[in-house]
């Protein structure tokens, strides 16, 4: 731990960290920031990934077992005032600790191999917040990785890896890759490819979803587009059985990813268990 507190916004250490909050930068330096505890304790459960961690006083005591993971694992701790942490944070109220993380991406082959049975691919998702709400529920609904195709939001944009909530951090995330490729890769890796829209003849109540799966996810204002749709092996929606018109891209992704993992786990125990009752 630093003994003297960094008070100074326009102290070059404070200045490279605030200048990652770009994405331009981001890109540059391959790094990040993590911000708040819980991204703060994720990231530091991969060897390698925290460069630096930012404190204050207050979080120091607050967040003691993190401060110690943190310098245990050999990461350098700078104590840092309120201001410094303001400026630093792009939340209203700061939470005191933030982490300086590398890039946590791999190359879309590795994130998605052959036998992967669930995968996300973002296409043209560009609300930070509705990506990273479906990377958190990719992660807990159990699926092997989150492709963000390069017409989608940089998934380390602050508010990205806030509404991930450490999921960043737990499954592999592809980045860069074109629709096209990333639907012709997951199908040679033995998926098959559902777009999520509203226009799907088929809904979730009529499709089979024990087959490994990926899920097409469009844009939170028009979808996906005819010539993604067509890229799909079948269009399905989420059937609305109340008033509603629709659901936003977040929980519609929910619904999606959840019903593939019911399904694939029920498929699972079938062949584990032949006795088992298909449901």
């Amino acid at each position: 731990m630093a003994g003297t507190e960094l008070t100074n916004i326009r102290s070059p250490r404070v200045k490279a960290a605030r200048r990652l909050t770009k994405r331009a930068f981001r890109d540059r330096d391959r790094a990040f920031l993590a911000e708040g505890p819980q991204a703060v304790r994720e990231a530091l459960t991969l060897d390698g990934v925290t460069v630096e961690l930012f404190a204050t006083a207050e979080a120091e005591i607050r967040h003691a077992d993190i401060v110690a993971a943190a310098a245990a694992a050999g990461v350098p701790v700078f104590r840092v005032s309120g201001e410094v942490m303001a400026e630093l944070a792009q939340t209203v109220t700061p939470q005191g600790l933030m982490g300086v993380c590398r890039f946590v991406h791999v190359p879309l082959s590795e994130a998605v191999p052959s036998g992967a049975r669930l995968v996300a691919l973002l296409a043209h998702v560009r609300d930070p917040g509705n990506a990273g709400t479906v990377l958190r529920t990719a992660d807990a609904a159990g699926a092997d990785a989150v492709v963000f195709t390069d017409a989608s939001v940089d998934p380390y944009n602050g508010k990205c890896v806030r509404a991930s909530a450490g999921s960043l951090f737990h499954l592999p995330v592809a980045t860069g890759s074109r629709v096209e490729d990333a639907v012709r890769h997951v199908r040679e890796a033995g998926m098959r490819v559902l777009a999520a829209d509203g226009t799907g003849k088929a809904t979730l109540d009529d499709v089979d979803l024990g087959a490994p799966t990926a899920w097409l996810f469009g844009n939170e204002a028009w979808g996906l587009p005819p010539a993604l749709l067509e890229l799909a092996d079948e269009v399905v929606r989420v059937p609305i059985y109340g008033r509603a018109e629709s659901l936003n891209l977040a929980t519609a992704a929910a619904v999606c990813l959840y019903a593939s993992a019911r399904a694939q786990r029920q498929t699972l125990h079938r062949v584990e268990d032949p006795s088992t009752p298909a449901v």
